[in-house]
């Protein structure tokens, strides 16, 4: 099992965590957001905190995801935040959600940066990645930067149009859109006899499909799994899945993995994690990723 954390990041910096907060810049500006792991003391002052911040997100008192944004007058609803990794060069386009997310997860560099290396890799003409779950889609952009076929599924369609922003800010084009729910569309291409190079997962705890499909992560992992067993190439392949649930450890990541794909044989699997200017080692989700050992 490993640590892993983006090196990468100049636009991004985790500030200050602690008193289940976490004060993080994002490109010229800085927010305060929930953090329910951040169980410690913070370092800076509650002054401090109040000076830096741009915007602070307040949980309705009714609900444990959405809320409110309390912005200062200097703070714009959307903005631009580059990464640059090597030849990787994105573009995502950030915004205050009501459920607390910008639109971006900046612990997935590093998986951003394996992504763009696996497809880079592979020895065919444009290798075909699927992405799963996958929001705005910025692993998405890594791939097809990289020089990849993209097919990115994700059930709500205003995320979709977000994706489709951000990879024109990116100066990229011609990914495959689709507006479904994930298990349904791994089914049907199961049933096609269809195969990817690579395949990207981030699914949440919890959500609903377009139809009204419901979503269970402790239900439906497995199933899932097993289908994109049924769906990554023998050769010339790589797979990546990120989870963020209090309720999963990577040692339960670790043997779903064993269980499907029981031939792999470079496995890697662990915990993401940032730490903040004080050294304190915030824990952001597990994951496990694995590709052909030839690539």
């Amino acid at each position: 099992m490993i640590l892993l954390s983006p090196e990468q990041h100049t636009e991004y910096q985790l500030i200050d965590t602690g008193g289940f907060e976490k004060l993080e810049r994002f490109g010229p500006y800085t927010l305060t957001r929930p953090e329910p792991q951040a169980i410690w003391d913070k370092t800076l002052s509650e002054k401090e905190w109040a000076d830096k911040s741009n915007a602070v997100f307040k949980r309705d008192k009714n609900s444990q995801e959405k809320g409110q944004w309390i912005s200062k007058p200097d703070m714009p609803e959307r903005w631009v935040m580059q990464y640059r990794s090597g030849s990787l060069h994105l573009r995502a386009k950030l915004a205050l959600s009501s459920f607390k997310h910008v639109g971006v997860f900046p612990e997935q560099a590093t998986n951003w940066d394996y992504i763009s290396k696996k497809v880079k890799q592979i020895p065919e003409d444009k290798p075909n990645v699927l992405n799963l779950f996958a929001y705005t889609g910025i692993a998405s952009l890594a791939a097809k930067a990289s020089g990849a076929d993209v097919t990115h599924v994700d059930a709500v369609k205003q995320v979709i149009s977000w994706s489709r922003d951000n990879m024109e800010l990116s100066g990229l084009d011609n990914i495959r859109w689709v507006v479904e729910d994930a298990l349904k569309f791994v089914n049907r291409e199961v049933r096609r006899g269809n195969q990817y190079n690579g395949i990207i997962l981030d699914p949440p705890a919890y959500g609903r499909g377009p139809d009204g499909e419901k979503w269970l992560l402790e239900e439906n992992l497995n199933e899932i799994l097993r289908l994109c067993a049924l769906l990554l190439k023998k050769k010339n392949f790589f797979f990546i899945i990120n989870l963020y649930s209090l309720g999963f450890s990577a040692l339960i990541l670790e043997n779903l993995i064993k269980a499907h794909f029981p031939d792999i044989t470079n496995h890697e699997f662990g915990e993401l994690f940032i730490p903040d200017s004080f050294g304190k080692n915030l824990p952001l989700g597990v994951f496990s990723r694995f590709s052909d050992q030839t690539i």
